[in-house]
């Protein structure tokens, strides 16, 4: 029988979330709040932009504070993408402030699929920011699996992904 994973919420470890978008014009509020609430559904109540005529002139960014990180790494676990949520959620990490982005046409479908810098993707992103004392540790935690016992790794190691999002290939076949 396995022990019961300690929840990692990241707010309730001390750690600040902020998620924000940007919405312009051919962008759905509806879509991206039905997204952002697949994701983060234990977020702080969100006030969006109404839905306006195609086309639109709108251009905002809608940010969130205090965001429980539950859902979207329950979505990580069942998806099996551990090794490549530590890697994507470090990319950008310096000291104790890290930022990664999340699709959102990803989001509205309840999976998570990271953004990568200089490919921006079809239906916009998700900015989220982490930062706190204990960040490294936490994304270690948070991202653990049974598989690390026999395969260790750690943050920035020579099995991390490229920074462009390739594979790095660490085993012979």
């Amino acid at each position: 029988m396995s022990t019961p994973r300690p929840r990692l919420t990241g707010v309730d470890d001390g750690l600040r979330v902020r998620v924000s978008t940007r919405i312009r014009g051919a962008d759905d509020p509806q879509r991206i709040s039905d997204a952002f609430r697949r994701l983060f559904p234990d977020a702080p109540d969100v006030t969006w932009p109404p839905s306006a005529a195609y086309p639109t002139e709108a251009d905002c960014t809608v940010t969130v504070e205090n965001v429980p990180l539950d859902t979207m790494m329950q979505c990580i676990r069942d998806q099996r993408i551990l090794d490549t949520a530590l890697d994507a959620m470090t990319m950008m990490i310096d000291n104790d402030t890290t930022s990664f982005r999340l699709e959102r046409v990803a989001a509205l479908a309840g999976k998570v699929a990271f953004g990568l810098p200089g490919h921006p993707p079809l239906g916009g992103t998700f900015e989220v920011c982490i930062e706190g004392p204990g960040l490294r540790d936490w994304l270690m935690a948070a991202t653990h699996h049974e598989g690390r016992a026999s395969v260790p790794r750690s943050i920035g190691d020579e099995r991390a992904m490229a920074p462009d999002g390739e594979v790095t290939v660490w085993f012979e076949r």
